[in-house]
């Protein structure tokens, strides 16, 4: 039997890439686009506000050579009229980090069919719209990397973000297929569950805790922290770092998988 051939370099540049990062003014998207940007890519930062959008992309090593986009995820029609003016102006876009603010939190016996659908549209559908705009750049290029931004719910429920548990297990099913379809063509389809991390929804679920139980903010923060082998709370740049190996073309053979990034927390392999 012959050998395996063994290639020990390590490529984890994205010169020459487009990365188009969901939820880029804040938190995680933030902290993404900066790793992926650092690392060569020319990022599109995409989320609802321009403006800080603007801010951002300013910030980023070598500004000029990355695009913002402003969409709001459930308008679905703005998402393929917008994307397909855009590949059609800058060609492939070849890694995608779709990562979307949760829904509410709630249990959810008491959420209303509404909600429930607009949770779908904002992830689910708007995910497939964007899949059908960068796809075909992606197989033309034989090279794609989608990284989904989900939750360590996919693994264990969380208690009171009931139709966030809902919409984040469909997704995992979403990319899992995805994973099994694209993989003849280099296209790597991927989860990220990141636990209690430093971002703007975070302080949002510390608040409702607090209201819900009349505890401080303080004491709702320790008992979490409790919970987390790490004894800490991560932060955006260390979800970051896990999205930006994925994209990278060292992470070739990770597909279909889904990885938590959350200190140890979760009570699961």
């Amino acid at each position: 039997m012959r050998p395996l051939a063994l290639e020990v370099h390590i490529e984890l540049s994205l010169q020459g890439h487009w990365a188009l990062v969901g939820g880029a003014s804040q938190g995680i998207g933030q902290a993404t686009a900066r790793a992926l940007a650092e690392q060569g890519a020319r990022v599109i930062l995409m989320s609802r506000r321009s403006e800080v959008l603007e801010q951002v992309r300013n910030s980023l090593p070598n500004p000029t050579q990355h695009r913002t986009l402003a969409l709001d995820l459930e308008r679905l029609e703005d998402i393929s009229t917008s994307l397909g003016r855009l590949v059609a102006d800058i060609g492939h876009v070849t890694i995608w980090v779709n990562n979307t603010g949760g829904p509410k939190a709630g249990p959810l016996s008491e959420a209303s069919p509404d909600e429930m659908e607009r949770a779908f549209r904002g992830h689910v559908l708007s995910s497939q719209v964007i899949l059908r705009a960068l796809l075909p750049g992606m197989k033309t290029a034989n090279y794609g990397r989608i990284i989904n931004v989900l939750s360590t719910s996919v693994r264990i429920p969380i208690p009171n973000l009931g139709v966030s548990n809902i919409v984040r297990g469909a997704m995992a099913s979403w990319a899992k297929t995805l994973s099994l379809e694209l993989g003849a063509s280099g296209i790597t389809v991927n989860n990220i569950l990141p636990g209690f991390t430093e971002t703007p929804r975070l302080e949002s679920l510390i608040n409702g805790a607090v209201a819900k139980t009349a505890k401080s903010e303080e004491e709702v923060r320790n008992e979490w922290v409790k919970t987390i082998p790490a004894g800490r709370i991560g932060l955006p740049t260390e979800t970051a770092a896990a999205i930006a190996f994925l994209a990278s073309p060292a992470a070739a053979y990770i597909s279909g998988v889904s990885i938590p990034v959350d200190g140890g927390r979760t009570g699961s392999l």
